[in-house]
């Protein structure tokens, strides 16, 4: 049964929020995808663009420098609904490339840090989490045109610029990225499967993977049964617990390291794309509802994993 998600708006009138960040004085940073910024979203529900980044800003996490580190798809092509639902339904036309920025959260100032991996150029970047030794785990969704699929992929990277290296390949749009809290696993979600993965983490970008029948390496974790969803991003709850925001029946699966359901927690729209946690006590879950631009606080029943980060509410 769909528990229901007790939240409160905290803004609204984003342009396809996604990505957010609890920062130590309240505020929440957020991508918007279709506006191209980076913006910091303030208790009161203000709203202050920090970073013009153009493309398509997916997802974002700050790192050890103190700066925003952020995952760039290079942008979709959009559709509204008469009510004002929006979602992505292309490639840009004026698409080049993804890739990794860095945003100086004072100056605003923006560096792409890659844009290749040898040699093959990044499709649409999505979803990161960094280590606790500075480097970051990165997916790459790929990118849809026509009747053709880039395949997606799992990197790895240093904040200096010196090494970006494939970790997995080929996936089917992997989309959110999280570490266990003893930093042992890497777990990726696929969105078109709706399908958790897992990996052991030997090295520096480097996994234990699978032999066949996974054809990237992974370990099967879960995928629902019981209708169509698809998977967006996640975050982890300090006891292991893998929250992934889920699309379609939007909402937020909850799911135990041994592949268990915990609970599902209903969104009231269907592109429930990202959460975050945040508060005194961790246990204030801040999701992006991003058909219809808004970022929601909710009250969690569990604490949830604090960040490799020097500015989040726990770093």
């Amino acid at each position: 049964m769909a528990l229901k998600l007790e939240e409160r708006e905290i803004t609204t009138g984003l342009r396809f929020p996604e990505g957010p960040i609890a920062l130590k004085d309240g505020s929440v940073l957020v991508v918007e995808i279709w506006g191209g910024t980076l913006t910091r979203v303030m208790p009161d529900g203000t709203k202050q663009v920090v970073g013009e980044l153009g493309g398509g800003p997916n997802g974002a996490a700050i790192g050890p420098d103190g700066k925003c580190y952020v995952c760039n798809n290079g942008g979709f092509e959009w559709t509204t609904a008469t009510d004002g639902f929006a979602r992505p339904i292309a490639r840009a036309k004026t698409y080049k490339s993804g890739s990794i920025q860095r945003v100086d959260l004072n100056t605003g100032a923006v560096e792409v840090l890659y844009t290749h991996c040898n040699g093959e150029t990044l499709k649409g970047p999505n979803d990161i989490v960094f280590d606790s030794k500075g480097g970051f785990w990165f997916t790459d969704y790929g990118k849809n045109y026509g009747r053709v699929m880039d395949r997606g992929a799992l990197f790895y990277a240093r904040t200096d610029g010196s090494l970006i290296k494939e970790a997995a390949f080929p996936m089917i749009t992997p989309n959110g990225v999280g570490l266990s809290p003893d930093e042992h696993t890497l777990y990726v979600a696929e969105s078109d499967t709706c399908r958790l993965w897992s990996f052991p983490i030997t090295g520096e970008g480097e996994l234990d993977k699978s032999p066949w029948p996974s054809p990237f390496g992974g370990t099967f974790v879960y995928a629902p049964a019981d209708r169509y969803k698809r998977f967006d991003s996640l975050a982890l709850e300090a006891n292991g617990n893998i929250c992934v925001a889920t699309l379609v029946h939007g909402g937020i699966s909850v799911i135990s390291p041994k592949g268990e359901l915990v609970e599902f927690y209903e969104a009231p729209e269907g592109y429930c794309t990202n959460i975050c946690f945040g508060g005194e006590d961790m246990r204030t879950a801040f999701i992006t509802m991003s058909g219809y631009g808004r970022l929601v606080a909710a009250k969690w029943p569990r604490p949830g994993l604090a960040l490799n980060d020097p500015l989040t509410a726990k770093g």
